[in-house]
C-alpha cells in the first residue's frame, strides 16, 4: 500500500484530503506546515508527498526545492488555493521545480 503525505495548513484540506485517499485505500499522515512535514518526511519517507504551496514555517516551493536535491525520485504534487498576492505563478514555479 503506498504512502501519501499531506501538508497543507488548512485543517479541512487536510481533513478532506486524508478521508479521502484512505478510503481509496492509501495510507495517508498528515502535517500542519512545511517544517513538520519535513520531519516527517526525514523519518519515514512517503511514496507521495502532496504540500501547499504557501504556508507558514516553511513554503511550499522551498520544501520542493529542498526535496528534489535531498530525494530526487520523490513524486510530489504541489496544490494552493492562492496566495497572500494572489500570484497565479506559484503550481507554475512548483512545476519547474519538480523536474
Amino acid at each position: 500500500m503506498a504512502k501519501i503525505l499531506i501538508i497543507d495548513d488548512d485543517p479541512s484540506i487536510l481533513t478532506m484530503l486524508k478521508r479521502m485517499l484512505e478510503k481509496a485505500g492509501y495510507e495517508v499522515d498528515i502535517a500542519g506546515n512545511g517544517s513538520e512535514g519535513l520531519k516527517k518526511i526525514e523519518s519515514c519517507p512517503p511514496d507521495l508527498l502532496v504540500t501547499d504551496i504557501v504556508m507558514p514555517e516553511k513554503e511550499g516551493l522551498e520544501l520542493i526545492l529542498y526535496l528534489r536535491r535531498k530525494n530526487p525520485g520523490l513524486k510530489i504534487v504541489a496544490i494552493s488555493g492562492g496566495g497572500r498576492f494572489n500570484y497565479e505563478g506559484y503550481l507554475t514555479s512548483a512545476k519547474l521545480l519538480a523536474y
